[in-house]
């Protein structure tokens, strides 16, 4: 009530019985400590089961925790001053997310608006003083302490959901790789020393299933198969034996036994500290959504239709560079002697980065986490039937959407994604594990103490192993040392 005696007045901190205070405080330190000594055996666990890669993920996430602590606790010390910028109230009348209930004369009159009813509101159950301050001058806050609240936990739960649906993606993708696990260990008991037999380039299964001898049609045919495969079986084993191949005889080709799958896990797992991490651009693409979301453009429903449409583009052009490659073999071979050996390289890829098929499925998945955390956000805090949650209809065709998009980027993309990333011209610093990288950056250090020369070419090999890619300078004066790897 708002009449007298204040009981429907908020009570201030020094009007509040100590016990509440003390037993709110001690379940939130509780909390808090519990959720940092997981973190911290999670990270223990990690370190110890050699997951180096995995570890500095789960020091990415704590930088994320810390940079929203501080954005919420922005928004906390700022609450007060930014519900005291009062603004004209034909400013709030436009790119509004859900449509101003009508008003009665009477209250348009006094009102001045729609946007004043919700502070008539709080006023009469004694709610924010921020209200009546800008009520007093025929204004309304910038921005009222229970959008501010709002606020912060969306950021909040849009944090969570991104880190936990890309570790469950992640998770997803090395759990379908773990069948090629069987296909290394047959590759790896085979006899080296096998005769060697001349064997008509059509007649290998790489090609038979990847090019057909279209000739003409290739493009079109090869492009339409591409995006229909990626739904099923993206990699065969002749796919995974021929990359693999492709693979060892451009970088290390001294050593015809290396586990290609222990490298290209290793490799997924440093790229999984990227896919955790929330960059500026992505930050920027919120703020534009949060821009957008005006009643009746139905922002909601092409921002989870075009991370849909960028997955599957990027699965299919990763299925079409192993098409390309078994055309390329094709075009310059009729028979081949031994083992059919693709040549891996850039120009297969768009504008020639292999990276950029990371930052894609970084971005995809940021949008689908988007779009589940504000769906449940909206859900709790408003409803299903609320104006901002849009029609039914768009809200469960959006939801779909993302569902499906997480299991397919979990179950394909990223699998294809983990063996296509290695068919370009470099390799990276997963090629060698952690003791053989350190020790050669340690060598390379001491040669160049020695000799105090600043030689290109040393300089070059002592970054190239702590590089994200290594060039072919540094895998030359290594082939002799890749036995040991």
């Amino acid at each position: 009530m708002a009449g007298g005696g204040g009981e429907g007045k908020a009570m201030p901190l020094e009007f509040t019985p100590t016990w509440i205070v003390a037993a709110v405080c001690s379940i939130i330190v509780v909390i808090s400590l519990i959720f940092e000594r997981l973190l911290h055996r999670l990270g223990k666990r990690l370190m110890r089961s050699r997951k180096k890669p995995l570890y500095e993920a789960l020091l990415k996430v704590k930088e994320e925790l810390m940079l929203l602590g501080f954005i919420s606790l922005l928004l906390t010390v700022f609450q007060g001053p930014m519900g005291r910028w009062c603004v004209s109230p034909d400013l709030m009348r436009h790119l509004l997310p859900c449509k101003p209930p009508p008003l009665e004369a009477s209250e348009t009159e006094h009102l001045g608006g729609a946007v004043f009813v919700g502070a008539r509101r709080l006023l009469a159950g004694g709610g924010d003083d921020s209200e009546g301050y800008c009520m007093e001058k025929g204004k309304v806050p910038l921005l009222s302490a229970e959008a501010i609240h709002q606020l912060h936990i969306f950021i909040f739960v849009l944090a969570v959901t991104h880190f936990v649906l890309s570790a469950i993606t992640v998770l997803l993708g090395i759990a379908q790789t773990r069948n090629w696990r069987n296909w290394e260990t047959k590759i790896q008991e085979t006899d080296a020393n096998a005769p060697e037999m001349i064997k008509h380039v059509q007649e290998f299964q790489f090609i038979q299933d990847h090019f057909r001898g279209h000739r003409k049609r290739w493009k079109t045919v090869g492009w339409m198969r591409s995006f229909f495969k990626q739904f099923y079986g993206s990699v065969t084993k002749e796919d995974y034996t021929t990359m693999r191949l492709g693979f060892i005889m451009k970088h290390c080709n001294g050593n015809p036994k290396f586990n290609f799958y222990n490298y290209m896990i290793r490799a997924l797992e440093v790229d999984f500290k990227k896919v955790v991490g929330i960059s500026w651009y992505l930050w920027a693409m919120l703020m534009i959504f949060l821009f957008l979301n005006v009643q009746g453009w139905y922002v909601y429903i092409w921002i989870s239709l075009v991370p849909f449409i960028m997955l599957l583009v990027v699965g299919s052009k990763m299925e079409h560079i192993i098409t390309e490659l078994a055309y390329e073999v094709a075009q310059k071979n009729t028979a081949i002697r031994g083992d059919l050996v693709v040549a891996p390289s850039d120009d297969f890829f768009w504008f020639h980065r292999p990276k950029l098929v990371l930052l894609l499925i970084h971005v995809v998945l940021f949008q689908n986490a988007f779009q589940i955390a504000f769906f449940f956000w909206l859900l709790v805090t408003y409803g299903f039937d609320s104006c901002i949650m849009g029609k039914p209809t768009y809200v469960i065709t959006r939801l779909v959407i993302s569902v499906v998009s997480q299991l397919l980027c979990g179950y394909m993309t990223l699998p294809l994604y983990a063996i296509i990333s290695h068919m370009g011209n470099s390799f990276k610093r997963s090629i060698f594990d952690d003791n053989v990288a350190e020790g050669l950056v340690n060598w390379a250090e001491k040669a160049r103490k020695r000799t105090r020369i600043p030689n290109k070419t040393a300089v070059h090999a002592t970054n190239s192993p702590m590089g994200e890619e290594s060039s072919g300078v540094i895998q030359m004066q290594n082939t002799r040392m890749t036995s040991s790897v």
